[in-house]
C-alpha cells in the first residue's frame, strides 16, 4: 500500500536516535513502552536510562523493593504504572523464568499491558503482525482517511484498530509500527503541522478538505473535581538536637498510592488559620508549645487528569519527641508526589 510505503520511507530519513530503538530485548522495549504512556519522549528518556542503570534485567527489577521503584519513578506521574511495572516483573520472573511471552495473546494478559503495549512488544521484539494504535496513530489515521468517529469511544477504538490492521505493512511490521508512531510525533503533530512539507499531503483527506485542526475527534473529558489539601509540615527540634519532621504513607486506592507526604488535612474549601488550628490535633499530635503559620498565601493548583488539588502548606514549629518523626536529612530517601518534591526544594533553604 502506498500509505505504508511512504511512512516507512519517511521514517528511514527522519527517525530519532532513541535508546530503545537499538534493541529487541522485550524487557527493554516493555520498560520504554510503559514509561512513555502519558509521558513525552524528552521527559521519559532520562527515566528509562536511570531504570536500566539500576535494573539492567527483569530479575533486578523484580527483586527491588517497591519503595526504590517508586522513588526512581518520582516525577513521571501516574504511579500505578510503576506499581504495575514492578508486579509484572515479579510475575515474569516467577511464571516465565524471566523470559517475556512472545505472542500478543500472552503479553496482553500481563498486568499493566493493554492492546497498544502488547502490540508494540509483539511486533518490535518478535515480528508478530500486530498493529499499534496510540495517540499518534489515531491522529495520523483520522486525518489521512478523514475519519471523524471519536477516538475515545468503544466504536472509535474498534474502528481505528481495524483500520490500522488493514493499512499496516505486515512484512516490515517492526519498522512500520515505529514509523507510524514517529510520523505522528514529529510530522503529523497535534497543532499546526507542516502539511505543505508532508509526504502524505496530496492524498490526505483532512488536508485536501481543510479540516486538519478538527481531527481527530475526541469527546469531552470527564468533569474535573476540585479538592482542597492542607499539608501540615512539622519542623521539630528534638531533644537529641536533630531537626526532624513527619511523613506519612498514603494507603488504599486513589492517587499516589504508597507514596509519602506530610500529614494531610483535606477540607471542602480553603480554610483559615483559625480553622486549621482547631483541627490540627486530628493530623498531628501536639503536646508542647508550637507555632503555626501559612507558608503560601495563594493555593498551589496541582492538576491531575480528573481532579485539581488546591494545596496550602502550613508550617508547624515545635519541640519534643514524636513517635513517627524522621530526620529531615533522610527526606531525600522517600518517594513523594512531585507536588511534595517541589515544595521540599523550595523550603529546604529556609528550614532544612
Amino acid at each position: 500500500m502506498i500509505f505504508s510505503k511512504i511512512v516507512l520511507h519517511w521514517y528511514s530519513n527522519y527517525k530519532r536516535d532513541l535508546p530503545w530503538r537499538k534493541t529487541r530485548d522485550p524487557y527493554k522495549i516493555w520498560l520504554s513502552e510503559i514509561m512513555l504512556q502519558q509521558t513525552r519522549v524528552a521527559q521519559g528518556t532520562p527515566y528509562y536510562l536511570k531504570f536500566l542503570a539500576h535494573f539492567p534485567s527483569v530479575y533486578d527489577l523484580a527483586n527491588a523493593p517497591e519503595s526504590l521503584v517508586l522513588k526512581l519513578w518520582q516525577g513521571l506521574g501516574y504511579y500505578s504504572r510503576a506499581r504495575n511495572l514492578h508486579e509484572t516483573a515479579k510475575f515474569v520472573v516467577s511464571h516465565y523464568d524471566g523470559k517475556f511471552p512472545q505472542s500478543y495473546s500472552q503479553l496482553i494478559k500481563l498486568k499493566g499491558v493493554g492492546d497498544y503495549t502488547a502490540s508494540a512488544i509483539a511486533s518490535i521484539c518478535f515480528n508478530e503482525p500486530e498493529a499499534v494504535v496510540d495517540g499518534n496513530v489515531y491522529r495520523v489515521l483520522s486525518r489521512y482517511y478523514g475519519v471523524n468517529i471519536p477516538i475515545n469511544t468503544s466504536e472509535g477504538i474498534k474502528y481505528f484498530k481495524s483500520l490500522a490492521l488493514m493499512v499496516m505493512d505486515a512484512a516490515h511490521i517492526r519498522d512500520y509500527n515505529q514509523a507510524i508512531m514517529e510520523f505522528g510525533a514529529m510530522q503529523c503533530i497535534p497543532k499546526s503541522p507542516n502539511c505543505e512539507q508532508c509526504p502524505l499531503s496530496k492524498s490526505c483527506i483532512a488536508f485536501t478538505s481543510g479540516c486538519v485542526s478538527r481531527l481527530p475527534v475526541k469527546l469531552k473529558k470527564t468533569k474535573v473535581s476540585k479538592r482542597y489539601f492542607n499539608y501540615v509540615v512539622p519542623i521539630i527540634q528534638s531533644e537529641d538536637g536533630i531537626q526532624k519532621t513527619i511523613l506519612k504513607q498514603r494507603i488504599g486506592k486513589g492517587i499516589w498510592q504508597n507514596l509519602f507526604e506530610f500529614p494531610l488535612l483535606e477540607t471542602e474549601s480553603e480554610i483559615s488559620l483559625q480553622t486549621l488550628k482547631q483541627d490540627l490535633t486530628n493530623v498531628l499530635p501536639l503536646s508542647g508549645k508550637s507555632d503555626v503559620f501559612l507558608f503560601n498565601e495563594k493555593a498551589i493548583v496541582h492538576k491531575l487528569s480528573h481532579q485539581h488539588l488546591y494545596t496550602k502548606f502550613w508550617i508547624v514549629t515545635t519541640s519534643g519527641e514524636f513517635k513517627d518523626a524522621i530526620p529531615v536529612s533522610s527526606l531525600k530517601n522517600y518517594a513523594v508526589p512531585v507536588l511534595i518534591a517541589d515544595f521540599m526544594k523550595t523550603i529546604k533553604k529556609l528550614y532544612f
